[in-house]
């Protein structure tokens, strides 16, 4: 099976293009950046693709990152994973933010929690915590940072843009932790991830975990007719 993996949600354009059949990747680009994914995502997705045998019409399948994230990330992400998959025939799987971060970690057979925490902002993170013998310890949740540390205990790795806010809420409990990274998820993980995936459950929808920040406007309307 040929993946194309799609990532948009956090502060990274990235796509690459995987099989089933090897770990070496057949074609990846990535690039970071704060805004401007519209822009760069379709470009980028037309550089990576030029360059497998077949192009489009050879994937089998399309993956792409769901959420956690940036509202317009996700948005572009997805829109273009739908597209690609609609105009190719072929099936579209969501892959959780979180669970791309957890991937090498867990793949590494350690004994301990590990925990994926992104960066929510205002005191806050997006919080998924799992270990080997326990499986998910805590879902994907939006929690205020001191309630994160009292979810995962006394000891964690972490990983994710959150991590360092976590790690210092922990440190002054005098909890035990390590930071294993503060980026993106590797594409690679991403793909992995879509290849297991069920397209009948893993379906490509927006996980946000958190409202809008938009509010309906209560005053000065305009009459309707």
């Amino acid at each position: 099976m040929r993946i194309l993996a799609i990532d948009t949600a956090l502060d990274s354009c990235s796509a690459c293009i995987a099989t089933d059949e090897s770990d070496l990747l057949l074609a990846e680009e990535s690039t970071l950046l704060a805004r401007g994914h519209a822009e760069a995502l379709l470009p980028l997705l037309e550089r990576v693709v030029a360059r497998v045998d077949g192009g489009f019409s050879s994937l089998d399948r399309v993956a792409v990152t769901v959420g956690p994230g940036s509202y317009t990330g996700l948005r572009v992400g997805l829109s273009a994973a739908r597209a690609i998959g609609l105009a190719t025939g072929i099936p579209v799987v969501g892959v959780t933010t979180l669970s791309a971060l957890l991937a090498p970690l867990l793949a590494l057979n350690g004994d301990g929690l590990i925990a994926a925490a992104i960066d929510a902002r205002h005191g806050s993170v997006y919080l998924q915590a799992m270990s080997l013998a326990d499986g998910i310890v805590v879902p994907p949740s939006l929690v205020r940072l001191d309630e994160a540390a009292a979810m995962i205990g006394a000891r964690a790795t972490l990983v994710g843009s959150g991590a360092p806010l976590l790690g210092a809420v922990m440190a002054e409990r005098g909890f035990d932790r390590e930071i294993a990274g503060t980026g993106p998820p590797e594409i690679a993980w991403v793909a992995s991830l879509g290849l297991l995936a069920d397209p009948d459950q893993a379906l490509p929808r927006p996980l946000y975990l958190r409202g809008a920040d938009a509010t309906p406007q209560d005053h000065a309307r305009i009459a309707r007719r």
